[in-house]
């Protein structure tokens, strides 16, 4: 049995939000790609479908180039997910979410929590970049913050 690294609320009360932010902005700005973070309290059973279902909450799935990507990491259930709308996951492939994943996955397990999301936001944020350049200014589509439930 693996007991938990640490408890929910010490591993939300840990996150630089402010790091994750500028992070995400700064990605954001080579791209038009849209990139958000998902922390959840809840004890999911399959975090693939808890993004999924956040993924289209967030109005993720209305980008216009449908390229945004979602970070969702449930710290109760010990589960994460990165999931990408339609063009982003046709342009980088299942190799582009075993990379993020396996830049992340060490970080939480050694409790890491901001560097294991900022590592995940950096990788993505190059995927974005060349596969979806920014064009000049870019408006931001969705709201750069770390979202909770």
């Amino acid at each position: 049995m693996v007991k938990p690294i640490m408890k929910t609320s010490d591993f939300i009360s840990q996150l630089d939000e402010n790091r994750i932010v500028e992070t995400i902005r700064q990605a954001e700005a080579r791209t038009t790609g849209e990139i958000r973070v998902f922390v959840s309290r809840r004890n999911v059973t399959d975090a693939v479908k808890a993004a999924e279902r956040h993924f289209t909450r967030l109005g993720m799935d209305r980008t216009e180039q449908r390229n945004a990507v979602l970070i969702f990491i449930a710290p109760r259930a010990r589960k994460f997910a990165i999931i990408g709308d339609d063009a982003i996951h046709a342009a980088g492939g299942d190799h582009l979410w075993w990379r993020a994943v396996s830049h992340m996955e060490p970080a939480l397990r050694s409790g890491h929590c901001t560097e294991a999301i900022l590592s995940a936001i950096a990788e993505i944020g190059e995927a974005l970049a060349e596969h979806f350049p920014g064009q000049g200014p870019n408006g931001n589509e969705l709201a750069d913050k770390v979202a909770r439930d």
